[in-house]
């Protein structure tokens, strides 16, 4: 083998870093959403929200704090 289908492998190989909590969090949420969930209490939305660094305001509406938490997993990938 090659030294260079060697880093190729190595790299493929290797574990990927956990993923943050927080990112974690916000996932599940999405994903109960999607199964068809209703988020009953938009302070825990906004806090979620928070936690990944988005600045939410205790006005907005719910849809558009989803809507700002899935383009943040979108950025944060995997």
């Amino acid at each position: 083998m090659t030294v260079k289908r060697w880093h190729w492998l190595s790299r493929l190989l290797r574990a990927r870093p956990p993923e943050a909590p927080e990112i974690a969090r916000a996932r599940e949420l999405i994903k109960a959403i999607d199964r068809g969930g209703i988020p009953l209490n938009p302070a825990r939305v906004n806090a979620i929200a928070r936690d990944i660094g988005l600045e939410v305001s205790r006005k907005a509406l719910v849809e558009e704090t989803l809507l700002r938490i899935r383009e943040a997993i979108v950025r944060a990938g995997r």
